[in-house]
């Protein structure tokens, strides 16, 4: 696998709008970057949340590398966040007063090698947002077609 990987949570994009985003690290344990690059990731009901000063993501399933020891933590155990102090205070301040949501939406190494969670603070859709989106998107494909035969 290329040292870019990428895994979106798709379903985040789905049922939340977003405001703002971060770049955090996540604390590892074991062969859990090896299974990262095999991409063995899912987002399925992930959320992150700030306890005692400190960022945790939960629900993230990072299943165990095959070839790896006997030793393997848990899939589903939360996993610390690596954020400076302030920003964690900002996210917690903005969860409490605004009633938003933090979700992972991106896991992904970078050019250096390191795996990053790109994190999002969000607030839900309604079934009508979600029609609506679903229909924006349908018309624009449609476009598209027809400028591409149009074309030919």
């Amino acid at each position: 696998m290329s040292p870019n990987f990428t895994a979106t949570n798709r379903k985040a994009f789905r049922d939340y709008f977003f405001e703002k985003r971060w770049e955090c690290g996540i604390a590892l344990k074991g062969a859990e970057v090896k299974s990262i690059r095999a991409g063995l990731v899912g987002f399925k009901n992930s959320y992150a949340l700030v306890e005692n000063g400190e960022a945790f993501l939960h629900d993230l399933h990072i299943s165990p590398y095959k070839e790896a020891s006997y030793l393997n933590p848990d899939p589903d155990r939360p996993r610390k966040l690596l954020l400076h102090k302030k920003e964690i205070l900002k996210i917690a301040a903005q969860v409490q007063t605004k009633g938003l949501t933090l979700i992972p939406t991106k896991l992904y190494i970078n050019q250096r090698g390191l795996v990053k969670v790109e994190l999002a603070l969000g607030h839900g859709k309604k079934q009508f947002d979600k029609r609506e989106a679903i229909k924006k998107r349908t018309i624009e494909r449609g476009l598209k077609r027809a400028v591409r035969a149009y074309k030919r």
